[in-house]
């Protein structure tokens, strides 16, 4: 065989090898840039979790403690009795409902 033939063997073998190579070494860093990925979103997965956790473990400690709402009095003004203020609401509710019948009965 000639010469030249044998050196465009090795030649032709030697860039196969080193693509071989520079393909691996793309996959392996592919692959290892997925795990962290991977990893990372687990991580803020478990801290979110935590956090929902967090806040419905203090949420329920302060109802046990009876201390779920806050109630806004104004300087000088007595506290409303509860039930005349859900009275007045569902006045107020029935008003709107019949203003809203009247208005659709209007626009048909």
């Amino acid at each position: 065989m000639s010469n030249s033939v044998i050196h465009a063997f090795f030649l032709g073998r030697a860039v196969a090898q080193a693509l071989n190579e520079q393909v691996e070494d793309a996959l392996t860093n592919a692959l290892s840039e997925l795990g962290r990925f991977d990893a990372e979103q687990r991580e803020r997965l478990r801290q979110f979790t935590e956090q929902v956790m967090e806040r419905a473990s203090s949420e329920a400690e302060t109802t046990v403690r009876g201390r779920t709402t806050t109630t806004i009095v104004p300087i000088g003004s007595q506290p409303l009795d509860m039930q005349a203020t859900i009275d007045e609401l569902r006045a107020e509710i029935a008003r709107l409902r019949a203003e809203l019948q009247v208005y659709r009965n209007q626009s048909v």
